[in-house]
């Protein structure tokens, strides 16, 4: 089998909180044991509620903080212990698009050179010559007009602004993208256009994307697998088929059943949960889930399930199959 592109194991990022009570030295523990890969051309998306930790493991990837355990692997390496002054080859295999593009673009810099800023930095102009070439066919790639080149970031919509984050991620030629939130801010016509220009971009291009969403209704037409969060740690992950056709988790369930259908008339069951997500400073013990689980029982609450593969490429951690009165694998 040829080596993923990414690989994360055993992710643990845990942040100190301040002025704790009594002095005692609390830790939020947003990231607590993740693991996944992701192949060249790939999209996978990481989904769950706010807050379970799926923007921390962009940024884990990204290299934008250290992480407290585990490992992340472009191509077999190791970046997660690289010291700053060797991450210069991880920042341009990897980049990014944040939820604000308005935020993320240099307010006083034209279009042209927030796209020529990273062609310079990482030495991908061969001739002098060549950088307005590239620049335009930048603009080209994202369907911008050419005029969009001596404009500020202030002046253009935001979809268009969005585009323009989405070409400076191109120009520095990367293998991966992470997508952090990338269409959540967007109408709904325009989130459509930028998903459709991210698959076209992946097919042309080779692309992986590492696309983070809470908007299931986008992760099921532009993604091919899942991984599914909840306070810190994933408790599915699968093909986009499996976990949005046959999904094995409670948690996962109760997702999906609050996205709307396609077709007028047709309703799902939904399924609401009850309570509020535990403190990621204190988390329950057992399964994580089981204070909100409709069909939770005692072994819940006392023992943390473990990933079992339910079909090829598909996991689970969840205790239901083996809960009293069910037949075990």
């Amino acid at each position: 089998m040829s080596t993923p592109l990414l690989q994360v194991r055993d992710l643990k990022k845990y942040f100190p909180v301040s002025g704790s009570l009594f002095g005692t030295k609390d830790q939020v523990h947003a990231v607590d044991g993740v693991s996944f890969h992701i192949d060249r051309g790939e999209t996978l998306s990481l989904v769950g509620e706010s807050g379970c930790g799926k923007s921390t493991i962009g940024r884990a990837v990204l290299r934008l903080f250290d992480v407290t355990a585990g490992e992340v692997l472009l191509e077999g390496r190791r970046i997660d212990n690289l010291p700053n002054n060797a991450l210069h080859h991880v920042r341009r295999r990897v980049q990014v698009v944040f939820q604000d593009p308005f935020a993320s673009l240099n307010p006083r810099m034209k279009v042209g050179a927030l796209l020529a800023e990273p062609m310079r930095n990482f030495g991908l102009v061969p001739a002098p010559g060549d950088l307005t070439a590239r620049v335009s066919r930048l603009i080209d790639i994202v369907r911008l007009p050419r005029d969009t080149i001596g404009r500020y970031p202030h002046e253009f919509s935001g979809g268009q602004r969005q585009r323009i984050a989405i070409a400076r991620a191109l120009s520095a030629e990367p293998d991966l993208i992470v997508c952090d939130e990338a269409v959540s801010a967007l109408d709904v016509s325009v989130k459509a256009q930028i998903v459709n220009l991210l698959q076209d971009l992946q097919r042309d291009l080779g692309l992986a994307l590492l696309f983070i969403s809470h908007d299931l209704a986008i992760v099921q037409h532009i993604t091919h697998r899942v991984a599914v969060m909840y306070l810190g740690q994933i408790v599915e992950i699968g093909p986009k088929a499996r976990i949005f056709g046959v999904p094995a988790h409670p948690y996962t369930r109760a997702l999906l059943s609050a996205v709307p259908l396609m077709q007028p008339g047709l309703e799902r069951n939904r399924i609401i949960l009850k309570g509020d997500v535990p403190s990621p400073i204190a988390p329950p013990r057992g399964c994580r889930f089981h204070t909100r689980c409709p069909v939770a029982f005692d072994r819940c609450m006392v023992e943390a399930p473990q990933l079992r593969q339910r079909d090829p490429g598909h996991w689970a951690a969840c205790h239901l199959d083996h809960a009293p009165g069910r037949d075990s694998d």
